[in-house]
């Protein structure tokens, strides 16, 4: 992993690279901000650096030495990866040694980090993953040999708020007193769930969001998306990668939900009741999760028309089928009935949330955004 291979993040950059230049690397540094914004990949690139041989003129490993091959393959012998994993019938004392294949494997498909995707990992699928006591032993014993290719031994903790007490406790020991040899690289998605007293011994380095439009370039250029359609998924995602990835992978459920949009309006518009029923009926049939998930949508869309017409690209997020649409569409969203077709879809969306029949909630809405839409 190299500096350049991450997106934005410059500043955060120069300082991890100052450090090494002024000869001042703190034995303990947490990288700490949003998920998806490429903390992580910054504590891998900063572990490849310092372990390299032949570090480049402009602040990058030489991705050459033997130990950058060895990063690489993230196989390199003094590089210990610490991460929360789950208890099984067979595994009642857990230590991430245990799993380590498989978050390789992780890593590689998911550089960016998705908590959520790493869970799904598991066979035990309620299991909430853990950084167990075990990991502290565990981690202590490896601690107490000697580096063996490098200057550094670099803990890679992926998620210290993970830890419980007891494991927490002990790895404060570790960070209070540590070997002269050992560095540790904690990265944190809720520096705030972090034990006090190991945040007050960690030098914090924090990582901003990602901009919508950095989001967008990786999206463009790692699934050559459309450009518009990448910022318009940047933009939903709040600066987190693995929100936008996830929003990508459910594009036909989105695509579906745009249809019944679609739908919805025109019937609403030429007054058809008998075809709101049968839309009411084919809402309900989504199941009572993705009925949350429709309205939801469907106050985005609202609000992006709104906004539409304004007619100013900068501030409107629409991939362009929703564009295309909201040419003719938006001039049905005013001041005068927009705040009321976002306060009856939010109402809409709780009923159900309440177990409300989803029939009944559904078509009671539909009904009413025929007078919302004249009301323009």
């Amino acid at each position: 992993m190299k500096f350049r291979d991450i997106p934005s993040h410059e500043s955060v950059k120069r300082q991890l690279r100052d450090m090494v230049a002024d000869g001042r690397v703190p034995h303990a540094l947490l990288l700490h901000g949003p998920a998806g914004s490429g903390k992580f990949m910054l504590a891998r690139a900063f572990a490849q650096y310092l372990h390299c041989e032949s570090p480049t003129a402009d602040g990058e490993p030489c991705g050459t030495c033997r130990a950058c091959m060895a990063h690489q393959s993230m196989s390199h012998v003094d590089t210990l990866f610490v991460f929360s994993v789950v208890k099984t019938d067979k595994l009642k004392e857990p230590v991430s040694d245990d799993y380590i294949a498989e978050f390789r494997d992780f890593m590689s498909a998911s550089p960016f980090m998705d908590f959520d995707r790493w869970s799904g990992t598991f066979d035990k699928k309620n299991a909430q993953p853990i950084i167990y006591v075990y990991e502290s032993a565990a981690l202590e014993r490896r601690l107490a040999v000697s580096a063996t290719s490098s200057r550094y031994k670099i803990v890679l903790m992926w998620l210290p708020e993970k830890m419980n007490e007891q494991a927490a406790n002990k790895l404060l020991k570790l960070i209070e007193e540590p070997y002269p040899d050992t560095i540790f690289l904690l990265v944190s998605n809720e520096a705030s769930a972090i034990l006090p007293t190991i945040k007050s011994r960690c030098r914090p380095v924090e990582v901003t969001r990602l901009d919508d439009a950095s989001v967008a370039d990786y999206l463009a250029s790692r699934l050559a998306m459309d450009r518009q359609d990448a910022l318009a998924n940047a933009h939903i995602a709040g600066g987190n990668i693995n929100a936008a990835l996830r929003s990508v992978d459910a594009t036909s459920v989105s695509r579906m939900f745009f249809d019944l949009f679609v739908q919805l309006m025109r019937l609403a518009y030429q007054r058809d009741v008998k075809g709101l029923l049968q839309w009411s009926n084919d809402v309900t049939a989504l199941g009572r999760e993705q009925e949350i998930k429709f309205y939801d949508y469907c106050q985005r869309l609202i609000r992006e028309n709104f906004v539409f017409n304004f007619r100013v690209p900068d501030i409107t997020y629409l991939n362009r089928a929703e564009a295309q649409f909201s040419e003719r569409f938006a001039r049905f969203i005013t001041e005068r009935n927009a705040e009321s077709i976002i306060r009856h879809m939010n109402s809409a969306s709780t009923d159900i949330a309440g177990n409300a029949n989803g029939k009944i909630v559904n078509f009671d809405f539909a009904i009413k955004m025929i007078i919302l839409i004249k009301n323009s």
